[in-house]
Order: structure tokens, then sequence, then C-alpha cells
């Protein structure tokens, strides 16, 4: 059978060794695991509760191992590494406490016309759900799915990014081993894009997919073929907002980390910043300090991805060709794997650095006449996926956030939604669609079915020929006359 390798990213050095999976190999992992979700389903929500705490008391005593395996194939620090396991941790401990609350058959409102009914809604599990996962956090990111998903009562097939093949290995391995009696139901297949295209196809009941939009449209076309539904996360291009009451200071330590950290590799991370023109020149001094003092290597890793260092030199030149300027850093930052940090100001809107995805150590600083401005500009882009909004005021904070067309919006922060288990998470336009997280995360990776239970003979019923039809007819006039007045 065909392999690929996986290399660091820091060293180039080949650090795994794994399977090229084909259609067959896809085919049966589905098969396998659809055979497993029977047995799951039948485990109830006590069950399938106790099992994932299982899994995830035995990630918390691995995460060690875990971190370690991450750390290899991103090249992220391993503060970083241990701190993504954490927050998976977190939404997998929520996500197996809270599904039957979510999920579980409830009443609801009959209204007056079906009132001799009982009227029961309810969640059924998927089946089998295909994850495709990617590098830049290829534990907690896919997770979002995964754990959502078997919480739903569902099996996973996941294919990982080629470049993290062996984080995803590693989670099948830590499910099986913490939970024997249900091996087999988390499935790891890997390989390149046409595993991934092979799953897409396999005939699983709905595919999750992180990744560019340009992919996304791919994995689309594929699941279209046979309807399958797709939930897609395809990055962003955030924005903060500054207002001229903002703690400077505050504001400029949540920039510099949202856009920095992970070598600015995350889908919610800081791109863009829209300060008021009155705070701007002091926000960009109080930036650009932090970013210099942050050295790649150190305080964040390597581009996991070789290429994306051609997309953020890109950006950079275009943007300063067209009248931009740095204060700090430049074109001579990009050192391959690394990218020192770059802080860009009076970017035009129209340039790459602020249309495109940089997913690179890159922040831009522009001043606007005031929060209106900022907000029109901040909508302004293709994606719409996360934002943050500094000011002097909660309240003024929360009432443009409210503004803001963003799938989640973080006051006094950035990521602040991330650690928060509740909130689902995911976007629109060119950020995808669908959520993962929270409750709608559960019920993205379920069915409704619809209960209705007759109590009593209703004075009319409408849905028999047997009903006299002046019955029926005062039966109607009546609801007419209700629907009329109030």
């Amino acid at each position: 059978m065909a392999t690929f390798s996986v290399r660091s990213p820091a060293t180039g050095d080949v650090i795994g060794e794994h399977p090229v999976d084909g259609p067959d190999e896809v085919t049966a992992a589905v098969a396998d695991a659809r055979r497993a979700a029977a047995g799951w389903a039948e485990l109830g929500w006590a069950g399938r509760r106790a099992r994932l705490l299982d899994w995830k008391r035995s990630l918390a005593r691995r995460m060690d191992e875990v971190a370690d395996a991450v750390v290899a194939e991103t090249g992220k620090p391993v503060h970083d590494a241990r701190a993504e396991v954490l927050l998976t941790l977190v939404h997998l401990d929520w996500a197996a406490r809270n599904a039957r609350r979510v999920l579980r058959v409830r009443r609801v409102s009959s209204g007056l016309l079906s009132s001799h009914q009982s009227a029961l809604l309810g969640y059924r599990p998927l089946g089998v759900v295909g994850v495709i996962g990617p590098w830049n956090y290829p534990v907690f990111t896919p997770m979002g799915s995964i754990g959502y998903a078997l919480a739903a009562g569902n099996a996973v097939v996941f294919k990982p990014s080629e470049l993290t093949a062996g984080t995803g290995a590693l989670l099948a391995a830590t499910f099986d081993e913490a939970v024997p009696d249900c091996a087999g139901l988390l499935r790891t297949v890997t390989g390149p894009g046409s595993t991934g295209e092979a799953l897409a196809g396999s005939g699983v009941d709905k595919v999750a997919f992180t990744g560019s939009p340009g992919t996304a449209r791919k994995v689309a076309e594929v699941c279209a073929r046979s309807l399958t539904p797709l939930l897609a996360e395809c990055g962003g291009k955030d924005a903060v907002l500054v207002g001229e009451d903002a703690d400077l200071d505050e504001a400029a330590e949540a920039i510099a980390w949202g856009a920095m950290a992970n070598a600015g590799q995350t889908c919610a991370g800081v791109e863009r910043v829209y300060a008021v023109a009155s705070v701007h020149e002091r926000l960009c001094e109080l930036i650009a300090a932090r970013a210099e003092s942050l050295a790649a290597g150190q305080d964040y890793g390597p581009m996991t991805l070789p290429t994306q260092l051609g997309v953020v030199e890109r950006h950079m030149k275009e943007a300063l060709s067209a009248g931009a300027r740095t204060v700090a850093g430049g074109p001579e930052a990009v050192a391959a794997p690394f990218v020192e940090p770059v802080v860009l100001v009076d970017v035009p809107e129209d340039s790459p650095a602020m249309t495109e995805e940089t997913f690179g150590p890159v922040v831009v600083v522009n001043r606007v006449r005031d929060l209106d401005e900022a907000v029109e500009r901040a909508n302004a882009g293709a994606y719409a996926l996360g934002a943050s909004v500094f000011t002097g005021s909660r309240a003024a904070g929360r009432a443009v956030a409210q503004r803001l067309d963003a799938g989640a919006v973080a006051v006094g922060s950035v990521l602040g939604f991330a650690a928060v288990p509740a909130l689902p998470f995911g976007g629109t336009g060119e950020s995808g669609y669908g959520r993962v997280h929270g409750a709608e995360g559960l019920r993205a990776f379920a069915v409704a079915r619809s209960v209705t239970v007759k109590r009593f003979a209703p004075y009319a019923d409408l849905t028999s020929f047997a009903t006299a039809p002046d019955k029926a007819a005062r039966a109607v006039e009546l609801g007419r006359r209700l629907h009329a007045r109030f």
C-alpha cells in the first residue's frame, strides 16, 4: 500500500509514515463505523456520557503525549499545544454532559387547533459523520465536530490533514484504549486531498469540513452528488474595532497575541484592526512595541504549511507597493520556515492583505473616522467568522458587537468565545456555514424528529372525511375570527 511522509515544519525531518487510504479503505472504514454506531446508539444517553467522560479523563492524563504529537507536526511551542488540548477537554466535557439535555425528547405546545394532540420534539443521530480536519489546530478544531458528533450518538470517520496525520491517528487510538467496548466508533483515514474526496463521497450521513473556501467548494461539489449535508468552516479575516475611549495597552496586548499566536495560523485570529483616528498612532506604537518583543521560534513556531510563506510575502509586498508602510517588520521578516512579526498601517481596503486570508503573523492597523465607519469596513469583507471590540464601556462594546456580521464577537478580548463551550462557532460568506460547539453544535449532528400523539377526539376533526361539513365549517370560522381579532 502506498504511504506518505509527515515532516517537521521546523527541521524538515521525516517524523512519520502513514498509509494513503483510497476509496476502498475509506468505504471499509465507513462500513465499520456504521456497525459500531448501532451499539453506540443502544448505550443511551447515560452510557455514551460515561464513555465520553472516560475518554476525556484519559486525554487529560495523556496531555503531554498528545501535545508532543501536535508540537512535532505543527512546530508550535509546547505550551500552546497543551493549551489546545485543554480547550479540547473543556468542549468534550460539555458535549458529553449536555447532549441529553439538548437532544432529548421534550413536549412542545400543540396550539389551539391541535389541542387534542400532544406534540413531542426529539433528535436522532445521523449515523456516521465524516470529519475533514485542518493542520493549524489538529486536536481542538476537529474535536469541535468529533466530540459533539459522538455525544449526539454518531460514529465518526476522521480524515486529518496530511500534515498532521499522526495526531489524527493518535486521537482515534486514545478513544479505542479509553473505551475498548466501543473500539472502532472513531476511525481515522489518512492521505492527501483525494482521501478527503473519497470520504465526502463515501455515503457518510454528514461531512464536517474545516479548511479554505476553495477546498470547501470542491468538497461541497462531491457532497452535492448524493445530497450529503455539509458543515463548512472556511477561515476568516477577523477585524478588531478600537474606540477612542478604549484601554489601548489592553487592546494592543490582545491584538498582538491574536495576530501572532500560532504564527498567525488561526482561522479566527486578528488580521485587520480599525482604530478611531484619535488613538490610531498611539495604538500602532503599542502594537509595534509588543510585536518587536516577540521572536519567531520562541514565542510561536514556524509556518506549518511551507507554501503559506509565499502568501504572506505577497500580501506584504502588494500592500507596500500600494502605499502602505510598516511599523514593525517588513519583507525581510520572511525567513523560512519562520516569519517574524509584521505590523502594517495605511493599507488600501482593496489590497489582498485586507481582502484575503493572510494566515501568518501579520496584522494591519488602519485608521477610521469613528466606530460607525469601523463597523462598515469590518462588515464589507467577504469573510464573517469572528471579531473583537475594545471600548471604554462594556455596554457600548456590546452595542457595536450587535452590528457586526461576524458569527462570534468578543468584547474586551480576542477569541474569548473559543473557551466557552456553550457558545456556537461558525461564520457566513467565505467563512462557510453551519455551527459547531454549544447546543447548535450538538443539533448539527442530529436530525429533528416530530411526534404527535392523539389524546382525545376533537370537536371537529379536519383530517377526516367523516366530519360533517357544517361542523368543519364552524370550526374553521371560529379559528378565522380568533386570528382576525388577536
